[in-house]
């Protein structure tokens, strides 16, 4: 790795990392660009591990020995070490997780890769806000689906929020994006729609004759999923609530419907255990 301490935060080398907390310069700088930023030694961890490479690194000196165990011997990826007040100024928030990396981003592999062989995938639709992307890929990765496919417009899973919401499991689940519910129907997924609806079948009910292999189709919060979505659903699912409450936050829901359908895989002779 080459190492350049910079004291500078108008450095054009930083630029990489410059004004983080503006949207419209994170969505040209990561998607359009190529790039992605990881925050945190344990999240750069695990994206080398998936394979991704790093463009750069941004770190304090305190935590560059973190940085030297994680990259191979002989990496030739340029490190930056700055002080506290200038990695604030240029990203324009305290960066308190020890480094962040210019990832390049890597190519999406086509769905028919993502899905074979898969039993349990999750499909999110138009799910906009990126903590919720984050904990679901979390909930993913903990709970045992085998890869998750998200719609064209729903939030990017390596936005530097949705990857740190995740804990990086975003580069552990498979996951690509799905550009019309044509092709989760050539999955020979059965898809299991999770809404209310007057002929919804209940979470247990459905998990307990479940299908080999099972799409589980989420919504974004508020408008749920689409007529498309709907139609393009085998079963409608729904959560049996109580309280007066008609449904929970789409990553709790998440989690409580891939535990339901993980548990009842669990009970089968032979099933390997929880992680």
């Amino acid at each position: 790795m080459r190492v350049a301490t910079i004291d500078d935060p108008d450095d054009p080398r930083l630029a990489d990392y410059r004004g983080l907390t503006d949207v419209a310069l994170r969505r040209l700088l990561e998607p359009e660009g190529g790039l992605y930023i990881a925050e945190s030694a344990k999240v750069i961890g695990r994206a080398l591990a998936a394979g991704h490479r790093p463009r750069s690194v941004l770190v304090q000196s305190k935590w560059l020995a973190d940085v030297e165990r994680m990259l191979p011997p002989g990496d030739d990826t340029d490190v930056y070490v700055v002080p506290a007040e200038v990695a604030e100024a240029v990203t324009g928030y305290a960066v308190h997780r020890g480094a962040l990396a210019a990832m390049h981003r890597p190519e999406l592999p086509p769905v028919a890769e993502v899905v074979a062989g898969a039993r349990l995938v999750v499909v999110l639709e138009d799910i906009v806000d990126h903590t919720n992307v984050g904990a679901i890929f979390r909930a993913a990765a903990g709970l045992g689906a085998d890869a998750v496919l998200v719609s064209p417009r729903c939030a990017d899973p390596l936005y530097r929020r949705s990857v740190r919401v995740s804990m990086g499991t975003v580069f552990q689940v498979p996951w690509t994006r799905l550009e019309s519910f044509g092709q989760l129907r050539e999955t020979g997924l059965h898809v299991a729609a999770l809404a209310l609806a007057d002929d919804a079948v209940a979470l247990d009910a459905f998990s307990a004759e479940r299908p080999e292999r099972v799409a589980l189709l989420l919504g974004a919060e508020g408008d749920g999923l689409s007529r498309r979505a709907l139609a393009a659903a085998d079963t409608i699912v729904t959560i049996p609530m109580a309280g007066g409450v008609d449904s929970l936050n789409v990553a709790a829901a998440s989690a409580v419907a891939l535990w339901e359908l993980r548990s009842r895989r669990l009970r089968r002779p032979g099933a390997p255990s929880a992680r």
